[in-house]
């Protein structure tokens, strides 16, 4: 019976639920357990694929073309497993399956409800994902007490009856604040927390004390008393440097150990955390800094390249330094001088991104680059930017331009994909997912990745023109990688730069801890050499 795990928070959001939830899933995994994690979205979008970076962050790509919560990302970075678009669950989609259901005629005529069939409807969509793993964790997004997320505590509340209290368990992330003035830790918003859950009817089993320091014996034992829990499942997450620190910190205190002996799982076997903890050790143990420059528009937005930024440091751990990324506007680069912001960068980055905002800050970056022998990495929108500043700067067609950023272009180097010109809906429609790529034997990319066929995710509507190939090859601007099913161009590579390769794809949502994405290495170890490290 596969065992249904559910992390909730409480007091205010944003406490870390998705990393108690990715930590917990390494450990069980670490123990041989097969594990998935699902994220539960309260509001209506149906995915985050139109959703802002100002008010979202990233949308995080899955291999079979789901756009999804930042969350997903961490999951599949600590638990190293490639999860899908079932693993993603909003009202919004919830909400459609019912209403096209009614439509169809699904529930004979019947009174269409929240209870049963919203929460019906949730329910089954954890169990479709309980079908292949041994242990499923959800997590609940929001906060205990908001409305919107009511149907889907119901849901988790009414599962328990369905599969058995035994096969569940209710883990609480809550807030331990620090009162400076009084110089104290204060439980009163946890026993709040926790006592709106029991007013839902979920009795937490264990429960995860966020705060800055650290939560002793003590206040364990008041939190347990209160909250009617065994102090020895009260856990402490205290603030870390980094937050690949947690899966060892929740070990440290038994966490994995009591949850799979609360559902009944042997907890005999020690989880295999050799290569976790090397990752560690490099972290702790590095020497040098480069400097990357990250081109972008939402740059003032922590999470917007979250994926970005943790591939970056990835690659910088394997390469045995720090990454400091630099944000850079790219808007700032048009009304300012290129060379005095970016002279200081070992190495540019432009992620990313759509529309016309920054469009034209980002090929000075990539003109910039080109000119000064700096390594430049382009990912998707970086790929396009750096096409289109060669061939105006490069091959003399001044007006060389996308048409997503100028319909009238006389020279159009990135155009709309075929499948795309009739495509009305922005949601879910544009080129995603997983797509392989064959590699040029001879390219630089070949051996950086040392083969000569990947697969990687995409997420865009434009790409290269194929007509312009010939020209940009005389130039020495090599495509390098081409997909063998629609022929899009997927890498380019300069052949007369030390280090200048741009991708349609974005590597970024494969990179792991203990297995950074072999681009992002290789760039970070070009910015090293550029540092003269």
């Amino acid at each position: 019976m596969t065992k249904y795990i559910f992390v909730t928070g409480g007091v205010v959001s944003s406490l870390g639920k998705g990393i108690t939830a990715a930590s917990l899933g390494s450990l069980l995994k670490r123990r041989g357990f097969k594990v998935s994690i699902l994220k539960m979205d309260p509001y209506i979008n149906v995915d985050a694929g139109a959703m802002s970076p100002f008010q979202h962050g990233e949308v995080f790509v899955t291999w079979d073309g789901a756009e999804t919560d930042l969350d997903l990302g961490h999951y599949e970075r600590f638990i190293d497993e490639a999860i899908s678009a079932k693993n993603s669950c909003t009202t919004g989609k919830v909400y459609s399956a019912v209403i096209q259901r009614e439509r169809e005629g699904g529930y004979n005529g019947g009174t269409v409800q929240v209870i049963p069939h919203i929460t019906n409807e949730i329910q089954d969509r954890i169990l479709a994902v309980g079908e292949d793993n041994d242990i499923v964790i959800s997590e609940i997004g929001g906060t205990v007490g908001d409305i919107e997320g009511l149907p889907f505590l119901e849901a988790i509340r009414q599962l328990s009856v369905r599969v058995g209290k035994e096969n569940i368990l209710y883990c609480h992330v809550t807030l331990v604040p620090y009162i400076a003035a009084s110089g104290e830790l204060k439980t009163k918003p946890t026993q709040h927390s926790v006592n709106e859950l029991r007013r839902i009817g979920i009795q937490p089993d264990v429960i995860v004390c966020r705060s800055q320091y650290t939560v002793g014996p003590d206040l364990r034992e008041k939190i347990g008393l209160f909250c009617s829990v065994a102090p020895e499942c009260v856990v402490e997450a205290k603030d870390s440097d980094s937050i690949y620190r947690i899966p060892e910190v929740l070990h440290e205190q038994g966490f994995d150990s009591m949850v799979l002996k609360k559902l009944g799982l042997p907890a005999d076997k020690e989880p295999d955390m050799k290569d976790w903890q090397e990752f560690l050790r490099r972290y702790d143990s590095l020497t040098g800094e480069v400097t990357v420059a990250l081109v972008g528009k939402y740059t003032e937005i922590k999470d917007a390249y979250l994926s970005v930024n943790e591939a970056l440091a990835h690659a910088g751990i394997a390469n045995g330094v720090k990454v400091k990324v630099m944000p850079v506007e790219a808007e700032d680069l048009v009304t300012g001088n290129p060379s005095d912001i970016l002279s200081c960068a070992d190495a540019i980055l432009v992620p990313g991104g759509f529309g016309q905002r920054g469009v034209e800050g980002k090929i000075l970056a990539a003109k910039y680059a080109r000119e000064s022998k700096k390594p430049y990495f382009g990912l998707c929108l970086g790929m396009q930017v750096a096409a289109i500043e060669f061939a105006r700067n490069v091959l003399g067609l001044e007006e060389a331009n996308s048409l997503e950023m100028d319909e009238n272009t006389v020279h159009p180097v990135i155009h709309l994909m075929d499948e795309q010109k009739n495509i009305v809906d922005i949601g879910g429609t544009s080129r995603l997912g997983a797509y392989p790529c064959d590699i040029a034997e001879e390219s630089k990319s070949a051996k950086i990745y040392g083969s000569l066929s990947i697969s990687e995710r995409h997420r865009h509507r434009f790409e290269f023109n194929n007509e312009y190939i010939e020209m940009f090859d005389k130039a020495g601007m090599k495509v390098a990688g081409i997909c063998p099913v629609g022929g899009q161009v997927e890498i380019l590579e300069n052949v007369n730069h030390p280090w200048m390769i741009g991708v349609q794809f974005h590597p970024e949502f494969l990179s792991r801890p203990v297995r950074p994405h072999p681009l992002f290495k290789d760039f970070i170890a070009a910015a090293v050499k550029n540092a003269k490290i």
